[in-house]
């Protein structure tokens, strides 16, 4: 792939890691060398990366947080790119525009701060904003699209500002046009007092450590909730608690985490997720759809 890059450094001012272990960036600790890791500067540095490599057909992903994928022990033979220096945020009286490499963490305590209410969620929900537009993020009833205004887009080596209406979406989904890039989403917020958004922040803290407090490295929720159930129950009536094959788990705290334990591969987690939904189905009937990402060694997306 260098071949096709070699004068990338005359012009490109982020950081630039060849042959970076992907475990190193996610939260399952899992994943073998990508070819190249970059972390553009700005919109216009992606830009002009994004339309090097698709010349070049060099296979890409933007790695977002790394809370929501799970490589392949072979690595991913392409480029991933980080939007972590992509992070700004914008106010206009109740609407916020919030670039993609932003967390979510920082973007529910900025509006918080300012009094404003529709996010507080995203406090327990770690990852990038980016991240939980693609995968319309969302906890306790809530989720991000319900304060969509628009996504922007780098599409075609275009950006697009599309309004809601011309999107689709749904739970734990966003159907993006093509290879598009998500650079920034406009939110519709409410006004409130300080307080009481605080106080809702503070109570999905609460909940989420009282629930999901598994002090393992994890992917967060790994399979979707099916129609009318939960997946952690299905789980768990199936007799998964603590099931593990070599060194992934079943956590016994919550049963929709898988874990690792210390030193697991990405094999053991792909084979330990197939297990669970083999039991599940065989138990419930139920057949559940991971939430995770899998990311094969030349798979393209964001």
């Amino acid at each position: 792939m260098q071949a096709g890059l070699e004068h990338i450094r005359d012009w490109f001012k982020g950081e630039l890691l060849f042959h970076e272990p992907l475990a190193r960036h996610v939260s399952l600790k899992v994943g073998g060398p990508v070819d190249l890791l970059a972390i553009p500067d700005s919109r216009e540095e992606l830009q002009r990366l994004v339309a090097l490599l698709d010349q070049q057909q060099i296979p890409r992903f933007v790695l977002g947080g790394g809370f929501n994928l799970l490589p392949s022990d072979a690595g991913f033979r392409g480029c991933a790119i980080s939007l972590k220096r992509i992070n700004r945020l914008q106010l206009d009286n109740t609407v916020v525009t919030i670039e993609a490499g932003a967390s979510n963490q920082s973007l529910a305590r900025a509006v918080a701060e300012l009094g404003l209410s529709g996010v507080e969620f995203l406090i327990g929900i770690p990852g990038s904003v980016g991240g939980a537009v693609r995968m319309n993020a969302g906890a306790h009833g809530s989720d991000i699209f319900s304060v969509v205004k628009t996504v922007t887009l780098l599409d075609q080596g275009q950006f697009r500002e599309l309004p809601r209406e011309q999107l689709t979406y749904g739970y734990r989904c966003f159907e993006m046009p093509g290879n598009s890039v998500i650079i920034a989403v406009t939110l519709q917020l409410t006004e409130d007092s300080l307080q009481a958004v605080r106080s809702r922040m503070e109570e999905q803290l609460g909940l989420r450590w009282a629930t999901q407090n598994v002090k393992f490295p994890n992917a967060g929720s790994f399979f979707k909730n099916p129609p009318g159930e939960s997946a952690w129950r299905l789980i768990d009536q199936a007799g998964l608690r603590g099931f593990s094959i070599g060194n992934a788990q079943v956590s016994d705290v919550h049963t929709n985490f898988l874990i690792n334990r210390g030193n697991a591969t990405a094999a053991d987690f792909r084979a330990l997720a197939a297990a669970v939904k083999e039991r599940v189905k065989a138990t419930s009937g139920i057949e559940l759809e991971e939430e995770v990402q899998l990311l094969d060694s030349g798979e393209c997306g964001q």
